[in-house]
């Protein structure tokens, strides 16, 4: 009987001593692995272990009626053996745990108008749901126009003010901090200013020494700050991606495949040679000499910068090229832009604003007489013949308004910002650039059968008559039923919040998480 109970426990032993054998491998495997194990393999695999222990705890039941001898042999092998590993394997996994719970702080550095500080809000509110820490940077006048942070949220955000600093007399307008509160004439100043608050926001880094800095074009200066604190730095562009690819990668904006001569006007207004599928990515002659003026010849004033090598900077440092876009839409040109620059090219989705939610009935607010105006009309064209619509000027809920079931499409310059909001609502785009990226943007939407674009003559002028036929073709046409189809289409996807969120900024706060400086 005695030598049936030793025979038994012999065998348990030996399978104990496997598993133990087992274990190892699995953790030295985990050791020499190219990634480290998830989070839920390695809490599974501490089962092994426990499991274990539990055998060696019932060996024990059994070994306390064997001679005292082999006992005591038996129970100090294996437990000597459980302890140690389980021990070592506890050890890795809480510093792997710990690890990864480490909470990502980013620093939000935005060009000083609301067509860039919106969008990268935008984002800072998607990466603030992921439980991303942001110091989103900007002047306090800035700050304070920025929408509520919902307070859910509010612990992962903040607004950080940096003033400028004491400025010339008149060189800019009294309270003025965004594009939109100065004439174009002093643009340049306003750039000049900016670049002003490098020294602060440099001391900022320096103290709170971020994961990350998602930084606009504009602040070039940003990487030396990022080199000096050995933090990584990404682009994030609140252009198209098909706008990125027209403005192509560093060498080219900057004239070094060209020898350092400029662009010409017969080169933007035909594809760029790298687009290698049809594309109607290509200015006009009027928009190709704006583009020169405004963008690559340095008439930038007294900041000595231009933009197009102020964007070369910031591409050729970044660590990652973070796009507002999502592959539906542009997936053509995220590849080429990635071809082109030989970088990682990441979308972060559109990053839709959220839509308003109704009116309360009989709430008055300084936007009344619009909504009234917009209540009234009915479904029918030839029932709104009287009234034949309404002027308003300065700033206007653009959201709320696109959102009122009396809206069917949107005629407007096609900026990327307003692009994206009115294709949330599924309306028909009739578009009319004017600078920058806009012909770009336009030129892309026809290119994809979302848009109509108003007919101009050579200087860039345009017509009623030429206004009214985009409209018709967009809204009413048989023939531009395609459009109104694309539209609702495209609307389902930028629309769709959660594919918005969970998979394009879940795919960008993954690429942050693992690759932060070590």
């Amino acid at each position: 009987m005695e030598g049936c109970r030793m025979a038994m426990v012999f065998t348990i032993y030996i399978i104990v001593l496997v598993s133990f054998a087992s274990f190892k491998a699995t953790v030295a495997a985990e050791e020499f692995a190219p990634a480290p194990a998830p989070m839920e393999s390695k809490a599974a695999a501490l089962g092994v272990p426990a499991a274990l222990g539990v055998i060696v705890s019932l060996l024990a039941c059994i070994a306390s009626n064997m001679s005292p001898t082999f006992a005591k042999y038996f129970m100090i092998e294996a437990n000597n053996s459980y302890i140690s590993e389980v021990s070592r394997y506890q050890t890795n996994l809480y510093k792997d745990m710990s690890e990864m719970v480490k909470e990502l702080h980013v620093v939000m550095l935005p060009w000083s108008a609301f067509g860039h500080l919106m969008p990268f809000f935008q984002l800072s509110i998607a990466l603030a749901k992921a439980k991303v820490h942001v110091s989103f940077i900007s002047t306090p006048r800035n700050i304070e126009r920025l929408p509520k942070i919902p307070p859910d949220l509010q612990p992962f955000i903040n607004l950080v003010p940096i003033p400028f600093p004491p400025l010339e007399p008149d060189f800019l307008p009294e309270g003025a901090e965004a594009s939109v509160d100065v004439p174009v004439q002093q643009y340049a100043n306003l750039q000049v200013a900016v670049d002003l608050l490098q020294t602060p926001i440099k001391q900022f880094i320096a103290d709170k020494m971020p994961d990350w800095i998602i930084a606009d074009f504009f602040t070039y200066w940003v990487v030396d700050i990022a080199k000096e604190y050995d933090v990584p730095l990404a682009y994030f562009s609140v252009f198209s991606a098909a706008a990125c690819v027209f403005f192509g990668p560093p060498e080219h904006l900057t004239g070094a495949t060209r020898n350092g001569v400029l662009q010409t006007i017969q080169s933007l207004t035909s594809p760029r040679e790298w687009i290698t599928f049809p594309s109607l990515l290509a200015l006009k002659d009027f928009e190709a000499v704006k583009q020169l003026l405004s963008w690559e010849v340095n008439k930038t004033g007294i900041s000595g910068v231009c933009f197009a090598w102020r964007l070369a900077r910031i591409i050729s440092a970044s660590q990652v090229l973070a796009i507002r876009t999502c592959s539906e839409i542009e997936g053509d040109y995220l590849e080429v832009y990635k071809k082109i620059t030989g970088k990682p090219v990441i979308p972060t989705g559109v990053l839709p604003p959220d839509q308003p939610g109704k009116r309360a009935e009989g709430e008055v607010n300084s936007d009344a007489s619009m909504f009234d105006w917009l209540d009234k009309q009915k479904p029918r064209f030839a029932d709104r013949t009287s009234e034949k619509g309404l002027v308003c000027f300065g700033w206007v809920p653009q959201m709320e308004i696109l959102g009122h079931p009396s809206i069917g499409g949107s005629l407007f310059h096609s900026g990327w910002g307003s692009v994206i909001e009115t294709l949330q609502f599924g309306h028909c785009l009739v578009v009319l650039p004017f600078m920058y990226d806009q012909p770009l943007n336009a030129r892309l939407l026809v290119e994809k059968g979302l848009a109509a674009e108003v007919k101009r003559n050579e200087d860039g002028s345009f017509s009623r008559e030429e206004i009214a036929k985009s409209l018709r073709l967009a809204m009413v046409e048989e023939e531009g039923e395609q459009l109104r189809s694309n539209a609702r289409k495209a609307a389902a996807v930028i629309g769709d919040h959660k594919l918005q969120h969970d998979h394009y900024i879940g795919a960008f706060v993954n690429y942050l998480k693992n690759n932060v400086a070590k």
